[in-house]
């Protein structure tokens, strides 16, 4: 048990680190734009995934804000690849952006940056979900999620929302019953589902 906490304590630690090392949070304060933190960092349950996840909202939403704060981020010596995809004509609404920090242990992390203009129909939706899932988590939940995440191969993606949706809602505690929850589960793209 202690190994898995203290992994997961580890891996938040030095997430927080990046986030303070890159400037992400006033480059995009730069642009007017607001920037929360979601996702497992925010819940406390980041484990052996080194993502980092944000939503980023602006009034109006301007594509050459958006590719301004990029670019001042990509001066960063250890971002090494960024990617865009404008899904602004779809239901999403959004800029996304992501981009490989590699650390100085030579770890790379993904960071994660969805910029939506302020009305977009998912504006506050994952800042509340992960509120939601922080208020309902105690010392057993937290842990069956760590160690979950902790037993997933390195090769099978799994999407964090789908193990608190199990962990939660449906008592699962551990990875082979994760593996048949999820049989019985399946997602189709994004999970809107809220505790």
């Amino acid at each position: 048990m202690d190994d898995v906490i203290a992994l997961s304590e580890l891996n938040q630690k030095r997430a927080r680190q990046i986030i303070e090392e890159t400037g992400i949070v006033d480059i995009w304060h730069s642009i007017g734009a607001e920037i929360n933190l979601v996702g497992s960092l925010k819940t406390g349950l980041l484990m052996k995934k080194r993502d980092i996840d944000f939503h980023i909202y602006s009034d109006p939403l301007k594509i050459e804000d958006s590719f301004s704060a990029i670019s001042r981020l990509g001066k960063n010596s250890r971002i090494k690849k960024i990617m865009y995809g404008n899904l602004l004509d779809t239901g999403e609404e959004c800029l996304e952006w992501h981009a490989w920090y590699v650390d100085s242990d030579e770890n790379e992390w993904q960071i994660d940056m969805i910029h939506m203009p302020k009305g977009s129909p998912y504006a506050g939706y994952f800042e509340r979900v992960a509120d939601r899932i922080l208020a309902l988590l105690d010392d057993e939940k937290k842990y069956a999620i760590l160690k979950i995440k902790n037993d997933i191969p390195d090769e099978k993606s799994v999407m964090g929302i789908e193990i608190y949706q199990a962990v939660i809602r449906d008592g699962v505690r551990n990875y082979a019953d994760f593996m048949q929850w999820r049989k019985a589960n399946p997602n189709n793209g994004i999970i809107e589902w809220m505790p």
